[in-house]
């Protein structure tokens, strides 16, 4: 589209009539003759009334340059529920889930993982009870039994990594390569109990004052599914 006459052309598209486009702007024949044949520009009147029409944009109009249509927002995709009612996807937050073992005994390595899909969560129940940093959110699973009771094997879990804070609760740890899931309980002087749920397997200690590379508090666990 080099040429204005181009530009009109793919704005009016199987309207682009001289005598259509001439009513529609507001202009005669003969003055929009000029334009169409001669190479000619209207003025800048006419240009916003091109505007307003298409909602298009008026740098593009007279250069050429940019998209025709920068504001224009990309089609919501279409979901339904299982009952077929429509659904908004907005009120929705995806989160990624990761084929990642977090082990309720043994360990699991981790490495530079991609997700294999998302999973959805509502957008009022994440940011009013979780975070509003959804970026930091990830879904991975349960392997082991040391958590038998409160987090079983092939459990799913919904991790904030932005908690490494640790306070009472059940947290994903890294201990060297190995992603452990337990219950952590703070005391005083910077020491946090591991604890299991599971009493085959001991309890342990990390001193905060003391973090090495070789452990590290990856998130909290705020939620878990389960296949019964």
């Amino acid at each position: 589209m080099d040429t204005f006459k181009d530009r009109l052309a793919f704005l009016w598209k199987d309207e682009a009539r001289q005598a259509k486009i001439a009513a529609d702007i507001d202009m005669t024949i003969a003055g929009f003759s000029r334009i169409w044949n001669e190479g000619g520009l209207p003025k800048s009147e006419t240009l916003k009334k091109i505007k307003q029409l298409k909602g298009c944009s008026i740098d593009w109009l007279l250069t050429g340059e940019g998209e025709p249509f920068p504001n224009t927002e990309l089609p919501k995709a279409t979901a339904y529920d299982t009952l077929g009612n429509p659904v908004d996807i907005d009120e929705f937050i995806f989160v990624p889930r990761y084929d990642i073992h977090a082990a309720a005994g043994h360990g699991q390595l981790v490495g530079d993982e991609k997700p294999m899909f998302t999973m959805a969560f509502r957008r009022y129940w994440i940011e009013n009870y979780v975070t509003r940093d959804t970026k930091n959110l990830s879904v991975i699973s349960v392997k082991g039994d040391s958590m038998e009771g409160v987090l079983n094997d092939g459990d799913t879990i919904l991790i904030n990594r932005s908690e490494t804070t640790p306070r009472d609760g059940l947290y994903v740890l890294r201990i060297n390569e190995n992603l452990l899931v337990k219950r952590l309980q703070v005391i005083p002087g910077g020491i946090v109990n591991v604890i299991s749920a599971n009493e085959a397997y001991p309890a342990f200690e990390i001193d905060l004052n003391k973090m090495t590379e070789d452990v590290a508090i990856i998130g909290r666990v705020e939620w878990f599914g389960r296949i019964i």
